[in-house]
Order: C-alpha cells, then structure tokens, then sequence
C-alpha cells in the first residue's frame, strides 16, 4: 500500500509538492485478513472512501468471498465524504466539510484532475454532474457570511464559472429533480471558519430543501420541516406511485436538539412528494441521526451510526425493520443483483437484501469506511 499522509494539515502547496500515490492489488489492510485473488470485473465492486492505518485513500474495494479486499486506492489529503459517477465512468470525490479539495478519479485509481477552492469558500462536502454534462455542481460556504453556495463549474476543469445562493446555511447534498431542476439540502446549521465543524447558534437553525432552476440558479420553490432542529442532509429518490410521476423524495435527518431525549427520539427520515416535507415516524428510538440514504426494492434504508444499525420504511415511510450492523453509515442501492442495498459500517459491510436482512452475512472489509460509497460494478 501506498505510505499516506498521518495527518490533516498538508496544504495544497504540500499536497501537489509531495504527490499522489497508487496502490492496486487484493492484499487487504490488516495482515490478519491475508490476501485474496481478484474476481472477474463482473464481481461486486465498491467506490468508497476510508481511512488507513497511516491516513485517508479513495478507491476500489472488491468483493472476495467473505471479505472486501482493496483493488486500487489513491490518498487523499483530508477525509472524504461524497461520492459522484460521471457518465463516462470516471468518479468526482471531494472533502469532507468544511473542505478545499476536489478530485476527479479513475477507477483504477488514477488521479486525472485536483481542483482547490478559494480562500474564502469551503467545500460542503457533495458533488453533482449537470444533466447535459457540461458542468459540475457543489455546496458551498462563504466563508465571511456563512451563506450557502452552490458552485457552478467547467465539467472538464473543474474551475468555477458561477455561483448562486443556495437560499440558507450549510447547504450538503444536491440531486437532480423529476423536472430537470436541482434539489439542495440545506442542513441550516451556523459555524464560522476558525471553529472548523463546532456547531454555533443553533437556535437560529434554519434547515430546508430547496429546489433552483439548473440553467441559472433560480429559486423555484423551498420548503421546511415543522421542527427546526431537524438538519436535512442527505437525500434519495424512490417510487411511491402518488407523487409527481410516482417519485418522492427520501431526506435523512440530523438531530440537534438541546434535549437529549428528545434527541435521541428524534426522527431519521423525511419524505417530500413534489409538494410538503413530512416526518416518517419510528417504534424504537434511533439516536436521532440519518448518517445516510439509498432506495431500492421499494423500500428506503436509513443508516443509523449512533444506533449502530440500518432503519427501513416502506416507499410511503412505513416503518419495516432494523439491521443491526455496528457504525452502519454508507449505502449504496444495487438493485441489479440479489442484493439490492449493500450497507457499511467501520470495518463491516452488510448485504439487505429483500427475503431477511438477518440472514444476509456480514462481510468483513480491509479498513474503516467512510460515510458514502457506491455500486461500482
């Protein structure tokens, strides 16, 4: 494996100075796992992020036999977090908020374009294609006014062209709407630069989902949560049959409550129909935190980190079960196999598949996963 970074604070000049590094093969990061042969490219492969023993990597993970084995990884400088598949197949990965860097990746684990952002903007941690592929899109901050941003980027450069309010704080993940328009979640949360993550103020929380008109940025509508101290963060499309063209939008939600019951017994999902956002209710507490979202199968599954596990709801937000799987947080939907959510936690994956979630074995991986992955292959 590559020798990575042990730390946080290489600054771009010490980033690009030192250089990146590859690493590809089958040998799993802890020497207690040993080695594996790499399966055909038709096997489950995984694009993730994690951390190593020495720093931060993205890169392929690949499904052999009861482990997940690490088929190409590329350091990073900081933590990342959100993961993007552009249409040729290549991967936008960009950091962990509040974040300076975003990387366009080959699958091998080739870098093919780093872009860092001004001085006085941070990365929220998200990136999204444009429909028509020209640009790149991604949630930001001002850094002066603590305004959300989303920036507008050449597709092939990865350099700004624009920038449009976001129409609240702490704008995280964007999708593309039903109607070609852009869905942003705006978790709503104050914090000022020299307090990097601290959360400040949080009495004037104002969280929302907005949706902006892709071509110029215009606000076409936004919406709100009843309770404010529910952050909406990270989002997934599924089908309902009763919104606009059967879609309805699943939203995990972050508590930040000043009440700790109240927190721990806070709600993890909001659906939005094409017109009102809304609570999905749970029968068992769930730490009040939403680490992240797929749809599949009919059903939306919600990690639960600090509940360590994963909650499921039917399309409409009927609760299903729970599978339990410690630090569960990314998620990935692959409805083309048997398995149609794949689940990870910090050095566990879990396949849900649509018979029994209990009966699907864990799969043991070679480092601890960060926050999002994907289906790769």
């Amino acid at each position: 494996m590559p020798t990575a970074i042990k730390a946080m604070g290489l600054n771009r000049r010490q980033w690009l100075a030192r250089g990146t590094a590859l690493a590809v093969g089958g040998t799993a990061l802890q020497p207690a796992l040993g080695t594996a042969s790499m399966p055909a490219m038709s096997a489950t492969l995984f694009a993730a992020a994690w951390q190593a023993e020495a720093g931060y990597q993205v890169g392929l993970l690949e499904r052999s036999g009861p482990t997940l084995a690490v088929r190409a990884a590329l350091d990073v400088p900081t933590r990342a977090h959100g993961l993007w598949r552009e249409p040729g197949g290549t991967l936008l990965t960009v950091a962990r908020r509040p974040g300076d860097w975003l990387l366009r990746w080959r699958p091998d684990g080739q870098a093919l374009a780093w872009t860092w952002i001004e001085a006085d903007r941070a990365f929220n941690g998200h990136v999204i294609s444009s429909a028509d592929g020209r640009h790149v899109f991604t949630t930001e901050t001002d850094l002066e006014t603590g305004q959300g941003l989303i920036g507008v980027r050449d597709a092939a450069s990865l350099q700004k062209l624009a920038e449009w309010p976001s129409h609240g704080m702490d704008p995280h993940e964007l999708l593309h709407g039903a109607d070609g328009s852009l869905m942003v979640a705006n978790g709503g949360i104050p914090t000022l630069p020299e307090t990097g993550r601290l959360k400040l103020n949080l009495d004037r929380m104002d969280s929302s989902l907005v949706r902006l008109d892709p071509d110029r940025g215009t606000l076409l509508g936004q919406w709100r949560l009843d309770d404010a101290r529910l952050s909406l963060r990270h989002m997934a499309w599924g089908q309902d049959g009763v919104g606009p063209a059967g879609r309805v939008l699943g939203i995990a939600l972050q508590a930040e409550h000043a009440n700790a019951a109240q927190k721990q017994n806070a709600p993890v999902l909001a659906l939005f129909n094409g017109r009102a956002l809304r609570m999905a209710t749970a029968p068992r507490a769930l730490a009040g935190y939403g680490g992240d979202i797929a749809f599949a199968a009919g059903r939306f599954a919600v990690s639960c980190p600090r509940a360590n596990g994963v909650a499921l709801y039917d399309s409409a937000g009927h609760w299903q079960t729970f599978a339990a799987l410690d630090a569960a947080c990314a998620l990935a939907a692959d409805p083309a196999h048997a398995q149609p959510i794949w689940a990870g936690g910090e050095r566990q994956a879990l396949a849900l598949s649509l018979a029994n979630t209990r009966e699907t074995p864990l799969l043991v991986t070679p480092a601890r996963l960060d926050n999002h992955w994907l289906v790769a292959a």
